[in-house]
């Protein structure tokens, strides 16, 4: 399944804010990322079309089996990344800003070496 970098954050966005949130909308989206509402209308759409997301009557968004499990994987990456980072002596903000930029490159198969080298060692 090939899906951009864009895509993947407005996805790991609404399961991030689904797990705050009663209800995920797109102004929520929008505040979170500080991004103007109208480029968040265009991108549910995009993810509506592929069926990642759907959006009720109210506005309400969900992600459907798809979208989930696209932004769990990218959320995974990115927990798992910008922990590892702070562990090797990276600052925070900067562990976090590396983890969001490789979170979208790294192999599957890379991923998964790491994640096992990160569980060996902890």
């Amino acid at each position: 399944m090939v899906i951009n970098e864009s895509a993947e954050n407005y996805l790991e966005t609404i399961l991030i804010l689904s797990r705050k949130l009663p209800a995920v909308r797109s102004v929520d989206i929008a505040n979170e990322l500080c991004f103007k509402k109208s480029s968040v209308s265009v991108a549910m759409k995009n993810l509506r079309g592929k069926e990642h997301i759907t959006v009720d009557k109210s506005g309400f968004i969900t992600l459907t089996p798809s979208g989930r499990e696209i932004a769990e994987m990218i959320y995974e990456r990115h927990q798992l990344l910008s922990s590892w980072l702070m562990q090797l002596g990276v600052a925070e903000k900067t562990a976090v800003e590396d983890a969001c930029k490789i979170e979208h490159v790294i192999s599957r198969e890379s991923f998964q070496a790491i994640k096992a080298h990160v569980r060996t060692t902890a």
